[in-house]
């Protein structure tokens, strides 16, 4: 069974005396609280905690998915499940490495994935990507992630270090490990696909730098793309990739919290009042490949489905010399 054509969503203010309802498309992005509460259990409905934190925040996801998480839920490790031939942070793994992780979490070609996480809309946007990158269709983002779970009064459970969900996941990381070591895997069960138009590389961007075939959508905060607030990680300038326009991930979510994916014909004002025209082709970035990958949900509700990644996004670019890759650093400057 398919996500529903139509999900509750709960009333936005005092004034409000009945839930808002929005219409969702049988291939929408997300699906709702309710929806996965009605179907937790199936066995062809997986779900997987991708909660993932910038490093400023001090958080440990890992601990905290141990604490409370969806029941039935696997831990996905977005630091554990990459490419382990760069330094640059949770970059997307070879297929064969990936295909051993989802094995080891049991999941087939015929699930139905559903990932959240725990700050509501952050990094579960880039584990769907992840997903839809190996060619697995039938991935869907948790609208509102745990805290809307919670706030739907539905139940959370605990893990001990000897549960299979625990396990599972930690054999996922070991099975990457071992791929990139060379090493023999336990039986691969999930299959990949890779599909290149969902993926971009550092020569592609500066290929499109050049010819501006794309438009290049950055979702980090207006600061950090104007190169006036800092980067969050140490040794890296902020700014922005030449030609890129501003539509900070935020403004992909409604304002009252849990916040929740935004109906269709908004998220297309805000591509519009940025300047985007939603009739060309479009390549989103950010910080680290995460918050791109929320702008690319986004655009993939108003219709805009093969919308790629840079996956290394400005950690990457900035990193590179600025005569073969400039930067615009500060107001005015490139």
């Amino acid at each position: 069974m398919l996500p529903p054509t139509e999900t509750v969503r709960r009333p936005r203010s005092l004034g409000l005396s009945a839930a808002r309802r929005s219409v969702m498309a049988q291939d929408d992005p997300v699906v709702s609280a309710q929806w996965l509460h009605e179907h937790l259990g199936m066995p062809d409905v997986k779900v997987l905690d991708a909660s993932w934190y910038m490093p400023v925040e001090n958080r440990d996801p890992w601990k905290e998915y141990q604490v409370a998480h969806i029941p039935g839920a696997l831990f996905f490790d977005l630091d554990g499940i990459v490419d382990r031939t760069t330094d640059l942070p949770h970059m997307l793994p070879s297929e064969e490495a990936f295909a051993a992780a989802i094995s080891e979490l049991d999941i087939k070609n015929q699930d139905k994935v559903i990932v959240y996480d725990g700050k509501g809309f952050f990094s579960a946007p880039r584990v769907w990507w992840m997903f839809r990158v190996f060619g697995h269709k039938k991935v869907w983002v948790l609208d509102g992630g745990l805290p809307q779970w919670q706030a739907s009064g539905f139940n959370v459970e605990k893990a001990s270090p000897d549960d299979d969900a625990v396990l599972k996941s930690i054999a996922a990381n070991r099975a990457v490990k071992r791929v990139y070591n060379g090493e023999q895997t336990n039986t691969i069960s999930f299959q990949t696909e890779f599909q290149p138009n969902l993926f971009w590389a550092l020569e592609k961007v500066a290929q499109n730098v050049t010819a501006k075939t794309y438009q290049q959508i950055d979702a980090r905060a207006k600061g950090r793309f104007d190169g006036v607030a800092p980067e969050p990680r140490e040794g890296v300038r902020s700014g922005h990739i030449p030609g890129s326009v501003c539509v900070p991930f935020p403004e992909m979510f409604d304002g009252a919290p849990p916040s929740l994916l935004l109906p269709a014909d908004e998220l297309r004002r805000k591509f519009q009042h940025a300047g985007i025209s939603l009739d060309r082709p479009i390549v989103v970035t950010c910080g680290s490949g995460v918050t791109a990958c929320i702008l690319a949900l986004g655009l993939y509700r108003i219709g805009k489905r093969d919308v790629p990644v840079y996956d290394g996004s400005w950690t990457e670019w900035e990193g590179q010399s600025d005569s073969d890759y400039p930067k615009v650093t500060a107001p005015g400057t490139a």
